[in-house]
């Protein structure tokens, strides 16, 4: 059924790996933070469209094409985009040296840094307003599987730095910071074990609530308002 509108389209897309496609929430509930934001969104006639892939990576090809590369099938085709939330950076840390990329070196946080400034750049072309997303911790991610070899202390502190990097000098129009969302205060490098999905990567259920209730709807529903 098609219905006529006065007022434009609006979706925000949402940008990212397998955290944003939704890997350790409950099958079919409904419980993804994208799925949360939209709810919340909702209200103020503006749509979430779920660009999470699993296994996404910024800068390389991995599990399908990279970010990247994707952004203008994924993104800036659909009609009435008007922000996009980027949590991405994860994978790009995590799989040189471990088994999915066992021969890649480990790229500099600039390197990363650099992938989010191009990305950035072609939205803001198309008038498309970024909020930066801070990448969560996940230390002893996939530890006891044949995955495991996704975290370790160099990892970990380009993550830091990329943290450091999307807070204080990305080129976003706002930031949501995840970590600070997700992080156990008593060891930083760990998601809270209340929102652990049981894996140390991906959030569960309440971790992904969490996620939802952080971002600040004013930089979204503000900017993508109908006129």
């Amino acid at each position: 059924m098609l219905v006529e509108s006065a007022h434009r389209p609006a979706a925000v897309v949402t940008l990212g790996d397998s955290i944003t496609d939704g890997n350790g929430a409950t099958p079919g509930a409904d419980r993804r933070w994208p799925d949360q934001l939209a709810r919340r969104l909702a209200p103020e006639g503006v749509a979430v469209l779920n660009a999470g892939i699993s296994g996404n990576r910024l800068l390389r090809h991995g599990m399908g094409e990279s970010a990247l590369s994707r952004l203008q099938r994924d993104v800036l085709s659909h009609p009435g985009v008007c922000a996009v939330v980027v949590l991405l950076g994860t994978n790009d840390i995590g799989w040189p040296g471990g088994p999915f990329a066992p021969h890649e070196a480990l790229p500099a946080a600039g390197d990363i840094a650099r992938g989010f400034e191009q990305l950035a750049g072609q939205l803001h072309l198309r008038g498309v307003r970024v909020i930066g997303a801070t990448l969560p911790p996940f230390e002893d991610a996939l530890k006891g599987t044949p995955l495991e070899g996704h975290y370790s202390a160099p990892k970990e502190a380009v993550r830091q730095s990329l943290n450091a990097w999307i807070r204080d000098r990305g080129p976003f129009d706002a930031v949501v910071d995840f970590d600070r969302v997700l992080r156990d205060p008593a060891r930083p490098s760990r998601l809270l074990p209340a929102f652990d999905s049981g894996d140390h990567l991906h959030p569960g259920d309440a971790g992904y609530a969490a996620m939802a209730a952080a971002i600040p709807l004013r930089e979204l529903s503000g900017w993508c308002a109908s006129p």
